[in-house]
């Protein structure tokens, strides 16, 4: 990759014609007396964008290589993606879920099916998915396991991210995201990722569920080892508990399946799902799950005004459509074996370590050559845009629609920033 570059005006199918409402610099000052300082983005301002490429108000391009967190798996502005919402426009967007439509029993179908579940809930964003699915546990728990009542346990792993509601942080051990928020939800015991014998000692007869990632994401893509989710599955199987897996991040084609589990052939009670379900168009997430799970809720106990509106659900349901071909899973399995390639001939040239599941890699670069933010900064100088986790780490998660030879210039140039 090269410096950013100014793009022509055929660069971007969209309208690049209207004024520019001011350049980089002047809305980065513009946003600070009146937004939260709730994020610490790059200092880019994006203003158009298709498939792999973003642009600037100033007409720089970049290379996407974080894709909203998995949440642009099909790239931006999907043609199949753009066309389902336009047509969803024309006829209708919302009616709460106080009346029926008519594309909610076809999406919900349709995951259910992709998933290999029974049932869909339908919600907005992953951490809206994750509070469902610790109440559905709950209820389930009480309805149909007889634990006693409000004495319900969930397992978690340390190092999970799995939202930013007050319940989620109170089971997080990351203290930026906990401190000055507490009192915290009760009822979560904490113990080691991809710790067999650990699980086993937390689980009791109170246990509800074990919720975990099958990849850990925001910890820096940490893939467990090999028979870790199976140990899960059976765990949770013998102690008569569910087995909740949060594939938010990983699910929908990222790590070269469907799902993350799909790599060990498991089949969890619970899958959570946001992120890429939106097509990178609306937030669109969802419980699926078996039906004696969801067959808990009964009308009042739960409930979203948003979630699976018709927009949401024409969305989801092209999503659905795409990655029921396998073009997906296959090109992420293809381009992850150039991407771990491409990696592997950086170690001891900068780079100290990765991980790599599909297109999905956490890179830990050499902490002399600076942090993480600093490598995501020099990376943005060169045109491309990645975002750090803990320390020197780096997250590469391209759009699935990204080339072989985009791809491998990509990884030239983080080469390049190294060197």
């Amino acid at each position: 990759m090269t410096a950013p570059t100014r793009t022509t005006g055929t660069a971007f199918a969209g309208n690049t014609s209207a004024g520019t409402p001011g350049s980089s610099a002047e809305l980065i000052r513009a946003e600070e007396p009146v937004l939260a300082r709730n994020y610490h983005p790059l200092p880019v301002v994006i203003a158009r964008a298709e498939d792999v490429w973003v642009e600037d108000v100033e007409g720089r391009r970049y290379l996407d290589m974080l894709a909203g967190y998995s949440a642009l798996n099909f790239g931006h502005r999907h043609p199949a993606l753009v066309e389902a919402a336009h047509r969803q426009l024309d006829q209708l967007t919302l009616t709460s879920r106080a009346f029926h439509h008519d594309r909610l029993a076809g999406f919900a179908a349709g995951l259910a099916e992709l998933t290999g579940l029974d049932m869909v809930l339908p919600m907005n964003t992953g951490a809206e998915a994750v509070e469902s699915g610790i109440k559905v546990a709950r209820k389930w728990a009480y309805d149909v396991k007889g634990v006693p009542a409000d004495r319900a346990t969930i397992v978690v792993a340390a190092d999970n991210f799995h939202g930013r509601t007050t319940t989620i942080v109170g089971f997080s051990d990351d203290e930026t995201a906990r401190t000055g928020f507490g009192p915290f939800t009760p009822g979560f015991r904490v113990v080691p990722y991809n710790d067999l014998a650990a699980l086993e000692a937390a689980v009791d007869e109170t246990t509800a569920a074990v919720l975990i990632e099958p990849i850990q994401g925001e910890a820096g893509v940490i893939i467990p080892d090999d028979g870790y989710l199976t140990g899960v599955r059976e765990l949770t199987r013998r102690h008569g508990c569910l087995f909740i897996a949060d594939e938010i991040q990983s699910g929908l084609g990222r790590t070269g399946s469907t799902l993350a589990v799909d790599h060990e052939a498991v089949v969890p009670d619970v899958v959570l799902l946001g992120k890429a379900l939106g097509g990178g168009i609306v937030p669109v997430s969802a419980v699926v799950a078996r039906r004696e799970v969801l067959g808990v809720l009964h009308p009042g106990e739960h409930g979203s005004t948003f979630g699976g509106n018709p927009l949401a659900a024409a969305v989801g349901s092209a999503v659905v459509e795409l990655l029921a071909t396998g073009e997906f899973q296959r090109r992420a399995t293809e381009l992850g074996e150039v991407l771990r390639a491409g990696l592997a001939a950086l170690v001891g040239e900068g780079v100290t370590g990765f991980r790599v599941r599909g297109l999905w890699a956490g890179v830990d670069i050499d902490p002399a050559l600076g942090t993480g933010r600093e490598i995501s900064e020099r990376l943005l100088d060169e045109g491309i845009l990645v975002k750090d986790t803990h320390g020197s780490t780096i997250r590469l998660a391209p759009p699935l629609t990204i080339t072989r030879e985009v791809l491998e210039s990509a990884l030239k140039s983080l080469g390049k920033v190294l060197g």
